[in-house]
């Protein structure tokens, strides 16, 4: 669980490791409420035809025509969306020779490059920013300083860098920062980074920012070198850390410019360290961002307390906590969903479970119709990843279908609807509550009217599975569930009402059209009149094939176009039998 404690003033220039580590979650505050730009349409086009638009070198690797010449902003963004492509190699890597590029911000992120082809291609231009995170091992920790610091220019220069699980050689032992004079934002996360490597650290004087998670550190105390100039700190999961709580607290105690600590606890690494910060009075006087996600012992009445305390804060994290669920934060201090964590832990139960949540309690409150659709459809993207990485957690299944009742996320905001409807349709098959097959009936109305015909083809083999008895107990008009589904017509539905050789198929299009006949009689009922749908339904009502129940809801459709429609003027009233 997040909390934001101040609405509409979430901290910006302090990211949350995970976030920061997530290169394609820093551009979705700027595009998600907007269309794909026309640069970024452009930059597609020419990374998907690279190989046609340049000439090969001798040894293979590619270069662009001479006269090409790109802005830097334009060149940060074309590498960057080559990385999220897969399509930074060495090969590909050698068009940022030279000066036609002019880069400042590289993400090379999870790329597979060389040492060489690293050094020949980035370490000329004036770097501010380089992200590294989980390069793959061709390209180690010590070759990146060293090819950074080979140019002078970057090495005072040069103010963020990312190397989370990025390797480390087992021969190499100490990483020779010091000469990197002006960074500011260092990530280590995940990396073999010892307590001696701290201490190199700690002497940059510029440094702001730094991550040390999961690294080997055994002691924290060379932070004290920087404690006035250190602004966030992020250590969890130190699993090597050797000190005692109380040292613990001593040093944070005295890095009195920390305005962002994450301390969350690792699931395997129980902690109370925590607890014992949030007793603590004199301690991060300035702090506006506290993770302690995780932590043990941690209860509302204490973060209440350490909160009012701290005025500034504005951001606090208590996912897989006891705490956070006191009117403190959920109606005084306002709630919103971070969809950084579902896509950074997608294996994580707990994670994902707690995210499903939070997403089934926005769209209850009605707050999805104010958030953009684009981050709308990333949620609900993740969601169908949660359930299928968890598969028999019914629970979280159960979440996620609640969540999908939405109208807006049903109508407005793009995702696989034929994998949607599947899932729903096997849902059926293995759930008898009523309620939850009400919503789930609506849901697969709608999404069936948004598949092409091979799709609906396909989805009518799962329809066979579904219990017969089922069927049945779907819900009647007197349901007070009010109908989510807008058919501008009933045609798409006439084939299925055909169908005597699947009934369950027939039964379903038969259950769409009175569910909303009996709802919205005025238009559908009218409908039915205007498509020549009625002669259909008496079909089935004397048909030998029909079964039972497909006859019954038939004659109930009917039943409610006669109580609607008796004084409808139309001359092909007169010629429905009744």
């Amino acid at each position: 669980m997040v909390h934001f404690l101040h609405p509409g003033h979430t901290p910006r220039n302090i990211v949350p490791p995970d976030a920061q580590k997530d290169a394609l979650g820093c551009c979705v505050v700027q595009e998600e409420a907007s269309p794909y730009t026309l640069v970024n349409i452009c930059l597609n086009v020419l990374i998907a035809n690279l190989e046609k638009l340049c000439s090969e070198r001798p040894d293979g690797t590619l270069c662009l025509p001479e006269h090409w010449n790109f802005p830097q902003e334009v060149a940060d963004r074309f590498l960057r969306v080559m990385t999220w492509q897969g399509k930074l190699t060495d090969r590909t890597a050698s068009i940022f020779q030279g000066n036609q590029m002019k880069l400042k911000l590289v993400n090379i992120q999870k790329a597979k490059i060389s040492t060489a082809a690293f050094i020949k291609a980035f370490c000329h231009h004036k770097l501010i920013e380089l992200n590294a995170t989980a390069v793959h091992a061709d390209l180690p920790v010590p070759d990146i300083i060293s090819g950074l610091c080979s140019n002078s220019w970057i090495q005072q220069n040069l103010q963020c860098l990312l190397l989370d699980s990025t390797s480390i050689p087992q021969n190499s032992r100490l990483l020779f920062f010091s000469q990197l004079t002006g960074l500011r934002i260092l990530s280590v996360f995940n990396v073999c980074f010892h307590t001696e490597d701290l201490a190199n650290v700690s002497q940059l004087p510029r440094l702001e920012s730094l991550d040390i998670s999961n690294t080997l550190v055994t002691d924290i105390s060379a932070l004290l070198t920087c404690k006035d100039r250190l602004k966030s700190l992020t250590m969890h999961y130190l699993k090597c850390l050797t000190m005692t709580k109380p040292q613990i607290l001593a040093v944070i105690r005295e890095l009195k410019c920390l305005l962002h600590l994450d301390i969350s606890d690792h699931r395997q690494l129980k902690s109370d360290l925590a607890f014992h910060l949030l007793q603590q009075k004199d301690i991060l006087p300035n702090v506006v961002s506290l993770d302690i996600s995780g932590g043990s012992c941690i209860t509302d009445e204490a973060v209440e307390l350490f909160i009012r305390q701290r005025p500034a804060m504005q951001y606090v994290g208590l996912l897989a906590t006891d705490a956070g669920y006191s009117d403190f934060f959920t109606t005084k201090q306002g709630l919103r969903l971070v969809a950084v964590g579902m896509r950074n832990h997608p294996l994580d139960l707990r994670v994902q479970f707690t995210a499903s949540a939070c997403a089934l309690n926005l769209t209850r409150q009605g707050l999805a119709k104010g958030m953009p659709v684009r981050l709308l459809s990333e949620v609900t993207c993740l969601l169908f990843k949660a359930l299928k990485n968890f598969p028999h957690y019914q629970q979280l299944q159960k979440n996620c279908l609640l969540s999908l009742t939405n109208s807006r996320i049903l109508v407005d905001v793009p995702f696989d609807r034929f994998d949607a409807a599947k899932f729903v349709m096997r849902w059926l098959c293995m759930h008898e509550n009523p309620k939850m097959q009400t919503m789930a009936v609506s849901v697969t109305s709608i999404l069936a009217l948004q598949l092409s015909p091979e799709q609906m083809a396909q989805l009518e083999e799962l329809f066979m599975a579904v219990k017969h008895a089922t069927i049945q107990n779907w819900p009647s008009s007197s349901c007070k569930m009010t109908a989510l589904v807008t058919y501008r017509s009933f045609k798409t539905f006439f084939p299925l009402l055909g169908n005597f050789s699947q009934p369950e198929v027939q039964l379903w299009a038969l259950w769409a059209m009175y569910h909303v006949c009996s709802k919205n009689p005025s238009k559908y009922c009218k409908m039915l009149v205007e498509e020549e749908g009625l002669q259909l339904l008496c079909d089935i009502q004397e048909h030998s094939e029909a079964t039972p129940q497909a006859q019954q809801i038939a004659a109930s459709i009917l039943d409610d176009f006669r109580m609607h429609f008796m004084n409808y003027q139309r001359p092909t009233l007169c010629q429905m039998p009744f």
